[in-house]
């Protein structure tokens, strides 16, 4: 059995509660396992931070509902509890567009679902990848957080839709979060009585909990000095605020297995792939860096803000997203770094960059505030933070070949950035659409004859090993931009 904290809506405060109940568990010496619903890079790291366990995320988007079962059922057997955190409100997911033209719609294909096979379309896709479509892909019961700070007697209706819109979905019990006082406890119980919903955690308004914030979420905890105090208090509230006789067996594992390493070819010798890891740059699957390990690769982390040289003998690098934004200043400073960067690739060393990694390759980066910082300069244009924010899960085709994938593949993927290029890419790597729909949202990405793969879409390859397989391949070759030599060994 597990346990997916749900909200009714986004800012109820699902990661307060699920964060709490980690911290407790882990406290208590007991093992736990967790997992994400979606996209999300910043909530595992929380969840990592006080579980120490690396944190998995479950979307069917960026992989498949296979993978996500796959996924689950591997790592849930792992541990003695399990706990899983959604996204959004209970039900919100991706939509399908009512004037869509397409004879399926795109996220059906994607599931490889037929028209014929499936007459209720619309209720297919209306929630999907959301986190009520996870809990009945995996089976199990929702645990609702209610945000109580501006209701009373209305908490019924709230709690009686939500338990009674599908009945696929198991309401195991709420949360009540932001009460205010314990009169408005009492209003809450006796509202909530009639429907017979059993009460497993009241939280109280905790004004002296807070996680800081800045334009893409949460602040990671890299860079949160405070975060243990946080944590204590976090442990301190939760040993009494939650209904533990009757939360731990919903929580506890059905199952503990050992481990399974998935059988993949290796090289001769390990592949040493330098991943950039530090405060301006900590955007990664787990998964993914688990496939590059399993495929024969050696992961040397190293951070461009503080590093003045390059890990030795590498053959690849990965710049993941970030926040080099943020520390512009420093990387810019951290020339020697900057100067390792171009030159490794000039030389002809396969480099991902995404995102972040993106932005830390142009010749410029101007931050929020307006000033201008020199980055490697690989990439000739310049990386400018704006206010709009550009989000969404998108359908990628790439339009040329780049050492990842072959022009014509289609990829899904992930945009979350505050930054716009002022140049584009002549020759742009992807043409992009929503996810859900036909409605074409740009070209993007570049590809340098440097074997450099750089593009705004982030991408989980969980359901398309061969895009890490074939970077790893590109590594084994030693290309250069004059020639393909043979690896010595």
């Amino acid at each position: 059995m597990s346990l997916i904290i749900a909200g009714e809506r986004s800012g109820v405060g699902k990661t307060t509660v699920t964060l709490t109940l980690l911290s407790c568990l882990s406290r208590r010496g007991l093992q736990v396992q967790s997992f994400k619903v979606g996209p999300d890079y910043i909530d595992p790291m929380f969840h990592k931070y006080v579980t120490g366990r690396a944190c998995r995320n479950l979307d069917p988007v960026l992989t498949s509902e296979n993978y996500v079962k796959e996924c689950f059922d591997r790592y849930s057997n792992l541990s003695e509890y399990t706990l899983i955190e959604g996204v959004m409100g209970l039900f919100d997911g991706v939509s399908q567009n009512k004037e869509e033209t397409s004879p399926l719609p795109l996220s059906l294909v994607r599931r490889g679902i037929e028209e014929k096979d499936n007459p209720h379309l619309v209720e297919e896709i209306n929630n999907f990848a959301s986190t009520a479509h996870i809990a009945k892909l995996l089976n199990l019961p929702v645990l609702l957080v209610i945000d109580c700070s501006r209701l009373s007697g209305s908490v019924a209706a709230i709690v009686h839709g939500y338990r009674s819109f599908d009945k696929d979905i198991q309401i195991a019990g709420v949360i009540l979060n932001r009460v205010g006082s314990d009169r408005h406890l009492s209003l809450l119980k006796n509202a909530l009585e009639p429907l017979q919903i059993p009460i497993l955690g009241v939280l109280k308004r905790q004004d002296d909990i807070a996680i800081r914030d800045r334009h893409l979420g949460l602040v990671p905890t890299a860079e949160l000095p405070e975060l243990n105090q946080v944590i204590d208090k976090l442990v301190n509230l939760g040993e009494t605020c939650f209904d533990w006789e009757n939360l731990l067996p919903l929580l506890r594992s059905t199952e503990i297995s050992p481990p399974s390493t998935p059988s993949t070819p290796s090289p001769p010798s390990p592949l040493k792939i330098a991943v950039a890891y530090d405060k301006a740059f900590n955007f990664y699957y787990q998964d993914n860096l688990d496939i590059l390990q399993n495929l024969g690769a050696e992961l040397v982390f190293w951070s461009p803000l503080e590093d003045t040289e390059l890990p030795e003998d590498i053959e690849g690098m990965y710049f993941g997203g970030g926040f080099p934004e943020v520390f512009a200043e420093e990387l810019a400073e951290n020339t020697s770094a900057r100067d390792l960067v171009k030159a490794a690739i000039f030389s002809g060393i396969p480099t991902i960059a995404e995102c972040g990694g993106l932005m830390y390759l142009c010749e410029q980066l101007i931050d929020m505030s307006g000033k201008s910082w020199e980055m490697v300069g690989i990439l000739p244009t310049t990386a400018v933070m704006d206010k709009r924010l550009t989000l969404g899960y998108r359908r990628a085709v790439a339009l040329q070949d780049s050492l990842l994938i072959d022009a014509g593949k289609t990829i899904y993927g992930h945009e979350f950035h505050r930054s716009r290029l002022i140049v584009d890419s002549h020759k742009p790597l992807f043409q992009t659409y929503r996810f859900d729909c036909n409605e074409f949202m740009g070209k993007e990405g570049w590809v340098s004859p440097f074997n450099v793969h750089a593009s705004y879409i982030h991408m989980h390859w969980g359901n398309s090993i061969e895009i890490p397989q074939r970077f790893l391949e590109v590594c084994s070759k030693g290309f250069s931009p004059s020639s393909r030599t043979t690896r010595k060994d």
